[in-house]
């Protein structure tokens, strides 16, 4: 249910994301600019306009609370310095804001992954890592008490596996390089939180499920394949819980339905006010059962109402409002608006249908059933793909010819894939071409 989790993250200022209360995550980014040593001023006003003009929003329509994301840019991590000084500056604001006006905000910290502008990539072994960890330390200090990032690892094979809708190259990209960078990333990352006293949040798949169901938006890839690279990834974003992470959950990680159903955490989603930055066929399924409610990065431009990420704030505010006013009246009216998000959507698309709470938790029993990642990446599709079939048998769903005419081949494919990671990593390796993969920068 939306607003409401298992195992609550209580954070600094007082918000309890999963405690009975959904709350508004807004994400945005600049306008379109350099950032150099010339324009960092202007850069930074951005930043404070940004946080300004939401938490001001926010005051006035009464928020119960809210998170600020700042996804930094290549710039901003490359020199942490930059990213740091952004971080204090919006943390000034919440904190003005919430010794003034009561209003609680936290910031949510995610350091973009440095290590994919590298090819082949060094996973373990980039120059690139040092400074990502450095704003990760320093960001948290000044403010950043949730921290998140968007791994790649594995995305060196991905990429060629999405175009290609190579389901077993996907398999082996999250379940097996994936994983284990997973483990490598978020045992560091897990630590500094420690540390410190912060919140290891959570990863996102964004650049191997987003990417993949925006390739199916642009009919690149079929909807069905884009549906079991979204299944398959969650065996390798709950490494960061195995290894401490506790929520909430990243935004742009349509996997969090999963996760919480696995594991308890709290998760943020992102659907219809994402449009801003991709389309997607998930706007209303997306927040049956979100704790924050999130948009896509927005670019700080005008619009006639105002600045844009003030004007998503406020959009965002509505969407909890309505979600926390269900939750206030009761069980039942709760649960109607919940099937009434769900029922949308669900059979409009294979990727909004595995997206249902009933079809997450039917998927998440096959998710941790198996000995190996390996094992459960493919138990996990192929209870996708029996979902998908059944729809479709029913005449709830209906796809094009094209579509499913890829069900029985990928059904073959993941049948083919030997549970044991071992033999699934002999079987791989002859078949990634090693100029774009390091095997020992994953321990292989």
């Amino acid at each position: 249910m939306f607003g409401l989790a298992p195992h609550p993250v209580k954070t600094p200022r007082g918000l309890v994301i999963g405690g009975g209360q959904v709350y508004a995550e807004l994400n945005f980014t600049l306008p379109m600019m350099s950032i150099n040593s010339n324009t960092l001023n202007e850069v930074y006003g951005h930043y404070r306009e940004i946080a300004e003009g939401a938490l001001e929003r926010a005051v006035h329509l009464n928020s119960k609370g809210v998170v600020l994301e700042f996804e930094t840019l290549l710039e901003m991590t490359k020199t942490p310095d930059i990213g740091v000084e952004i971080v204090k500056i919006m943390n000034e604001i919440c904190e003005k804001y919430y010794q003034k006006h009561g209003l609680a905000s936290e910031i949510r910290l995610t350091p973009n992954d440095l290590r994919e502008f590298e090819r082949p990539a060094k996973q373990r072994t980039s120059a690139y890592l040092e400074p990502m960890m450095e704003l990760f330390e320093k960001g948290m200090i000044e403010g950043g008490d949730l921290l998140s990032i968007e791994s790649t690892g594995g995305k060196e094979v991905s990429d060629e596996a999405l175009m290609m809708c190579d389901v077993k190259g996907m398999v082996f990209a999250l379940a097996v390089l994936g994983v284990r960078d997973m483990q490598f990333l978020w045992k560091k990352i897990v630590a500094l939180a420690n540390n410190h006293g912060k919140i290891a949040a959570g990863d996102s798949a964004c650049g191997f499920a987003n990417t993949a169901m925006v390739l199916a938006e642009k009919k690149y890839i079929p909807r069905v394949f884009a549906s079991l690279v979204r299944v398959i990834s969650v065996v390798r974003s709950i490494v960061a819980m195995e290894e401490g992470a506790v929520g909430p959950d990243k935004d742009c990680g349509y996997e969090g339905p999963f996760l919480k159903a696995i594991t308890g955490i709290p998760i943020s989603m992102e659907g219809k006010t994402a449009a801003c930055a991709h389309l997607s066929p998930i706007g209303n399924i997306a927040s049956a059962c979100c704790d924050l409610w999130s948009n896509e990065s927005v670019q700080n431009i005008k619009l006639l109402s105002g600045m844009a990420p003030t004007a998503y704030m406020e959009q965002l505010e509505y969407d909890a409002r309505l979600m926390n006013q269900a939750l206030i009246a009761g069980t039942v009216p709760s649960r109607i608006l919940q099937q009434l998000l769900v029922a949308s959507d669900v059979y409009t698309d294979p990727q909004a249908l595995i997206l249902s709470p009933e079809n997450v938790i039917r998927i998440s029993k096959e998710l941790v059933k198996g000995d190996s990642y390996v094992a459960n990446a493919k138990n996990g599709a192929l209870a996708a793909l029996d979902i998908i079939e059944e729809a479709l048998r029913s005449g709830k769903m209906k796809l094009s010819e094209l579509e499913t005419s890829y069900l029985p081949i990928l059904r073959d494919e993941l049948n083919s894939i030997p549970e044991n990671e071992s033999d699934f990593v002999e079987m791989m390796l002859p078949l990634i071409d090693q100029s774009k993969f390091i095997p020992s920068e994953y321990g292989l």
